[in-house]
């Protein structure tokens, strides 16, 4: 069992794994579920079918002692190379239950692989951690995606899928899938199978295979407001107010934010070259400024700090602050005030 350091990614572990490079020990844990889900499903395929029945094992923390787990892991594997304890629910005892494995990690059974998960929590055994290190345990993280980074881990997931993306369907699917991992890979899984390899996927074939309107969504709301398209704008205000469940206005909102404060720091970047704007915002590819450059002509930063305001004052009333209206009655008032924003700050 060699492996060559001590904390390791999702697709670093993923690799260990496949290549049959195992450690005695794992500690999978963090805020993140579907990564720590996605590797125990790996974890008991080590094991074939015919033998998980006498060599896999799967435990719950608040169900067993410590010294259960232990004894378990010092079992010799029948008919088979190793054995898979797989401990999960780690995240609810007290960490002087973990701490209590480390007489186990100072001395773990080379055929047995133990797999200890705590799903939705970071853990930090320091008895246990500091044997596990001298050991060549492995320790995974599973911290959530940010929202801002969401569209380059949708991208890097569909370049893994041999597919290629365009920006306008990258953005139709972050709106849709927001931070969901698991939703996520399924939808993404579903495109892959009706999508030829090396094909892209487009608006028209999420519309088609997931539901989402290629015409009518946030997407096409800010490349409206950046053109100072106000037909297109209420059209599309029109469309969430008829389909409410796939447009929550608070998400919309969380866009305009979203693109009005980039706007802001563009407005007062000193190097406006387009290499330095993409380092400013995080962004990857050229074409995600493709709005922002409607935007620096149709805005200028005293606008830009009105829009901002007015969305904020969206957020409180939305919560029913100094307002009982609907939400997507403010929504389309707050499409007037972005709309004809004139600049006027009142100190």
């Amino acid at each position: 069992m060699a492996t060559p350091g001590f904390t390791l990614t999702f697709e670093e572990l993923k690799s260990q794994l496949a290549k049959k490079q195992y450690a005695p020990i794992y500690l999978l844990h963090g805020e993140e579920g579907y990564f720590i889900d996605e590797l125990v499903k790996l974890f008991e395929d080590i094991l074939p079918v015919e033998e998980q029945a006498f060599n896999l094992y799967t435990m719950y923390a608040p169900q067993v002692s410590a010294d259960d787990v232990m004894d378990a892991c010092r079992r010799y594997p029948m008919m088979s190379e190793y054995q898979v304890v797989i401990l999960k629910e780690a995240q609810v005892p007290k960490i002087d239950y973990l701490n209590k494995l480390h007489a186990y990690a100072s001395n773990p059974s080379p055929s047995t692989i133990l797999v200890i998960c705590a799903r939705g929590a970071l853990v930090k055994p320091k008895d246990l951690l500091a044997e596990m290190k001298k050991n060549k345990g492995i320790v995974f993280e599973s911290n959530r995606v940010k929202s801002s980074n969401m569209n380059n881990v949708i991208a890097t997931l569909i370049n893994s899928k041999g597919l290629k993306v365009d920006q306008k369907s990258l953005s139709m699917l972050s709106d849709f899938i927001g931070n969901d991992l698991s939703r996520m890979y399924n939808e993404i899984e579903k495109l892959a199978l009706v999508i030829e390899p090396n094909g892209m996927i487009t608006p028209e074939a999420i519309e088609r295979n997931i539901g989402v309107s290629k015409d009518f969504n946030n997407f096409e709301l800010v490349n409206a407001i950046a053109q100072k398209d106000s037909l297109r704008v209420y059209r599309i205000i029109e469309y969430f107010r008829a389909n409410p469940k796939n447009n929550p206005p608070l998400l919309t909102v969380s866009q305009l934010f979203k693109f009005f404060s980039n706007l802001l720091l563009i407005q007062f970047a000193k190097d406006k070259s387009e290499k330095a704007l993409l380092d400013e915002l995080g962004f990857k590819f050229p074409w995600q400024l493709n709005d922002y450059r409607f935007g620096i002509r149709n805005y200028n930063a005293f606008k830009t700090i009105e829009i901002i305001s007015a969305i904020r004052a969206f957020d409180s009333m939305s919560k029913g602050v100094d307002s009982r209206q609907n939400e997507f009655d403010l929504l389309k008032t707050l499409m007037f005030k972005i709309l004809s924003a004139e600049g006027y700050i009142v100190i």
